[in-house]
């Protein structure tokens, strides 16, 4: 049963703080060291120890693709693609062109906007597969203009990608699609290997194995994020719908054990139904048991003292994602300093964004939305900026420059503006 305590029960700094696992860590780093010395042959052999499957050529075929694509229902595929022109519609806005910041006195400024030419792109597999993460990376790509993108995700015992995965890849347009999974895919995306070319950068989510892989090899691949377990946070004030509150609970408690799934609310009686609805719905549940352990292990109602408490306490937790169940979320929405994606209002429930709305659902988690943001068109792009001087426009910005730079005691940075103007 999700507990239920009150705001001076709960040390959330403590609680949600991650813990650095030494093995994990040394484990990794032995599948990244071995794949960047031996390629495919690593490859192969933690495919085969970690998926049970022997895989000989690594790139799905097109023929496979065209299978697998066979055998997905119209209807999905219909789903799939309006899916898809939400997002490109969301995030076409986010796209943005070269800039000239100043142009005066023979100087010009500017910025300007490149693709990154290499992506890789995770997608999970195992208990759920996930062709909407597809969708929500590729189509940022694309639209950044990224021509190159590999996809790796883990092959079932059949050798197979799951056809709603290669469906999604296909719409979202993927370049490559390779059977590989785990930490050693990450280190083929960011190493390269006879089959699968490197990367210059690496998004998705993934297990704590393919995290940690992604942090050890970020300095030689950019990454997205380090991406921990799924998170909810739902502020709700009297009169909410207890229903509709403990289904969204529920909703991030079936992606695994360690998900978060927190309301905060100052209606006590509200908390006692929400914690009984959960009951309630659980079992019926088609990953009821790892729902349930999420909601008794991380789950947590916290009766707050005041409206502005349960958005300060919001605000240090920084959710991943947040439901605001009030009467104005709306107006609400000022309040929120801190969460990755928001949904307003009791008929926007987060699975909205997960699948159909258009917004992205690769979102900063454990506390990272202080500093982080969602994926975006922005993540597949280079921003080099640039500067142009005239030899007069050199001449009146020197003596500065010179003395600035002999104050640092960088005399050749000096000179060689004096070169020029001497």
């Amino acid at each position: 049963m999700i507990k239920i305590k009150s705001v001076n029960e709960i040390n959330f700094k403590q609680g949600l703080t991650e813990t650095i696992d030494e093995n994990l860590t040394k484990t990794v780093a032995g599948i990244i060291a071995d794949v960047r010395a031996n390629g495919d042959k690593a490859l192969r052999a933690y495919t085969a120890k970690f998926d049970g499957v022997h895989v000989d050529d690594f790139e799905v075929s097109d023929a496979e693709m065209d299978a697998a694509i066979k055998s997905v229902d119209g209807e999905f595929i219909s789903v799939l693609k309006t899916a898809a022109e939400n997002i490109r519609k969301f995030h076409e806005k986010q796209k943005r062109d070269d800039l000239i910041v100043f142009e005066q006195d023979g100087k010009i400024l500017g910025q300007k906007f490149t693709p990154i030419e290499r992506v890789g792109l995770y997608v999970p597999g195992g208990t759920a597969v996930y062709p909407s993460t597809v969708l929500m990376t590729v189509i940022p790509a694309r639209i950044a203009g990224c021509e190159n993108i590999t996809m790796v995700s883990p092959p079932d015992k059949a050798s197979r990608i799951s056809p709603l995965i290669l469906a999604a890849a296909q719409i979202a347009g993927v370049s490559k699609v390779c059977k590989a999974g785990g930490a050693q895919a990450i280190a083929a995306l960011a190493y390269g290997t006879e089959s699968i070319e490197n990367v210059y950068k690496i998004v998705g989510p993934g297990n704590r194995y393919v995290a940690e892989a992604k942090r050890q090899v970020s300095g030689v691949a950019g990454i997205d994020m380090v991406a921990g377990p799924s998170e909810i946070l739902i502020i709700a004030e009297q009169g909410a719908d207890p229903d509709f509150i403990a289904a969204d609970l529920l909703s991030q408690a079936e992606h695994d054990a360690y998900a978060r799934s927190i309301l905060l609310t100052t209606d006590r009686e509200l908390a006692k139904q929400v914690q009984e609805k959960v009951e309630v719905q659980l079992p019926n549940l088609l990953r009821e048991e790892i729902a349930r352990r999420s909601i008794e292990e991380q789950g947590l109602i916290v009766i707050c003292d005041s409206k502005q408490q349960m958005f300060d306490l919001s605000n240090q937790i920084a959710p991943e994602h947040l439901e605001l169940m009030t009467a104005n979320p709306l107006s609400d929405l000022s309040l929120v300093k801190n969460a990755g994606s928001v949904f307003l209002g009791a008929y926007t429930p987060e699975p909205t964004g997960d699948y159909f709305s258009g917004t992205n659902h690769t979102l900063p988690t454990s506390g990272t939305a202080k500093f982080a943001n969602p994926l975006s068109v922005d993540d597949f792009v280079k921003k080099t900026q640039f500067s142009f001087y005239t030899r007069e426009a050199l001449k009146k910005d020197a003596e500065a420059i010179i003395y600035f730079a002999e104050k640092e005691g960088l005399t050749a940075h000096a000179n060689s503006v004096r070169e020029r103007i001497k």
